[in-house]
C-alpha cells in the first residue's frame, strides 16, 4: 500500500521504518532538510528492536509534501498535536478522495485537521480517524536510528465522519491489523492515554524534574501516590465515555501497569528497562505540556463540563499546569468552547460525529 508519513519525530521514523519493513511503499516527508539530510542522503533508517539492528530502505523520503501525500491511500501523522493545524494547512491542496488520515494519537485532530482543510477551500471526501496512543514505544538513537521497545497490540480507533468507518477502517487495518472499532472520532479522542498518563507525572515530579539534568518519570516518577491520582484521573476519563453513552472496553490505565490487556499489552517495565525515558523535560516546552496537558487536558476537562460530568482531578491539575505556565488554560485551542461545539446538544453532537459537516 501507498502510505505518506508526516514528520520528523520519534513516532514518524518509527512508522517509516516499521512499515517498509513490512512491505509498504512510503513516502517519509519532513520540513527540517537540514535535520532530514541523512535519510534524504541514504534512503534508510536503521531500526534497533528485539530482532536486533537493521537498516530499512525507505521509498521516498522527501521534504515536498504534496509528492508525498498525492495518491497516498493512508496518510499517517504520528506527530505531536501542536504540529496539526500547520500539517493540514500544508497538505490542504493535496488531498484528495477517498484518501484516510490517521492520527495516533489525536486528541481530536480528526475533528480539528478536517476543518482547517476544509477552510482552506477543499471538500475533498477524506476520511478522518485517530486512536489512544502512538503505535510504537519508541526514541531516536541518532539522525537515522530508531529504536523500538514495544509495539501497539490494541489501538482503539474512532472515525471522522463515522458514516467513512468502514472504508476507513479497511484501509487502515492493511498497516496496523490490531486497530478495534470505536463508535466516532469523539469516543477515540477520549481513549487518549497522553493526557491521563503524562500530567500526573510531570506535575507530580516538577521539582525533580527542574532539579536534575535527567530524571525518568515512568522510573522513580511513577510511586504509589502518582499511582493513585492517575487512576482517579483515568476513573474520570472513563465515567465522561460512559456519560456520553460510549460503550466498554475503555482501555483503563491500570492495566499498562498491572496486566496484558492494554494497548502495548505488558509494557511498564520494558519501558522502564530501556533508559530510552531517562530525560531532560523542560515544564514549558516539552510536548508532556504543551501537548497532553495544555491540549489533552484541557480537552477532556472541556468534555467533562459539556457532558455534565464532575472531573475534580483533571480540572485542578489544569489549574496546577496553568499555574506553572502562567495562563489559564480552561479556554485554551482545543477545548470544546474553543472549537466552537461546547453549545451542542447530544443529539447534536452525535449528528456531527457521524456525518460530519454538511455545508
Amino acid at each position: 500500500m501507498e502510505i505518506a508519513v508526516l514528520g520528523g519525530g520519534h513516532g514518524c521514523y518509527a512508522a517509516a521504518a516499521d512499515l517498509s519493513e513490512q512491505g509498504h511503499s512510503v513516502r517519509l516527508w519532513r520540513r527540517d532538510a537540514q535535520a532530514f539530510l541523512p535519510v534524504l542522503e541514504s534512503s534508510t533508517i536503521t531500526i534497533k528492536d528485539e530482532k536486533g539492528e537493521r537498516a530499512i530502505r525507505i521509498a521516498r523520503p522527501t521534504t515536498d509534501i504534496g509528492e508525498a501525500v498525492r495518491g497516498a491511500e493512508l496518510i499517517l501523522i504520528p506527530s505531536p498535536a501542536t504540529a496539526q493545524a500547520d500539517i493540514a494547512r500544508a497538505m490542504a491542496p493535496h488531498l484528495q478522495d477517498g484518501q484516510v488520515v490517521f492520527l495516533p494519537p489525536g486528541t481530536f485532530g480528526s475533528y480539528v485537521m478536517s476543518e482547517i482543510v476544509r477552510e482552506q477551500g477543499n471538500h475533498a471526501k477524506v476520511s478522518w480517524a485517530e486512536t489512544g496512543t502512538l503505535p510504537w514505544l519508541t526514541r531516536k538513537h541518532g539522525a537515522n536510528t530508531i529504536a523500538i521497545t514495544m509495539r501497539a497490540t490494541r489501538l482503539p480507533t474512532g472515525v471522522y465522519p463515522a458514516s467513512n468507518a468502514q472504508h476507513a477502517y479497511k484501509v487502515i487495518l492493511q498497516a496496523f491489523p490490531v486497530i478495534e472499532p470505536c463508535e466516532d472520532a469523539l469516543s477515540g479522542a477520549l481513549m487518549n492515554a497522553g493526557p491521563i498518563i503524562h500530567p500526573p507525572l510531570i506535575l507530580m515530579n516538577a521539582a525533580p524534574l527542574q532539579h536534575f539534568p535527567e530524571w525518568d518519570i515512568h522510573n522513580e516518577g511513577t510511586q504509589p501516590a502518582v499511582r493513585a491520582v492517575t487512576s482517579k484521573l483515568d476513573n474520570e476519563r472513563i465515567a465522561i465515555r460512559e456519560a456520553i453513552g460510549y460503550s466498554a472496553p475503555h482501555f483503563p490505565l491500570s492495566d499498562h501497569y498491572e496486566n496484558d490487556q492494554w494497548m502495548y499489552g505488558d509494557s511498564h517495565k520494558k519501558l522502564v528497562d530501556s533508559g530510552d525515558w531517562r530525560e531532560h523535560i523542560d515544564l514549558h516546552t516539552h510536548r508532556y505540556m504543551m501537548e497532553d496537558t495544555v491540549m489533552g487536558l484541557a480537552f477532556l476537562a472541556s468534555v467533562a463540563d459539556w457532558a455534565r460530568c464532575d472531573a475534580p482531578v483533571a480540572k485542578g491539575l489544569l489549574a496546577i499546569a496553568g499555574a506553572i505556565l502562567g495562563r489559564d488554560l480552561r479556554e485554551s485551542e482545543r477545548t470544546l468552547g474553543g472549537l466552537g461545539l461546547a453549545q451542542l446538544s447530544p443529539d447534536a453532537m452525535q449528528a456531527l460525529m457521524h456525518n460530519g459537516r454538511q455545508s
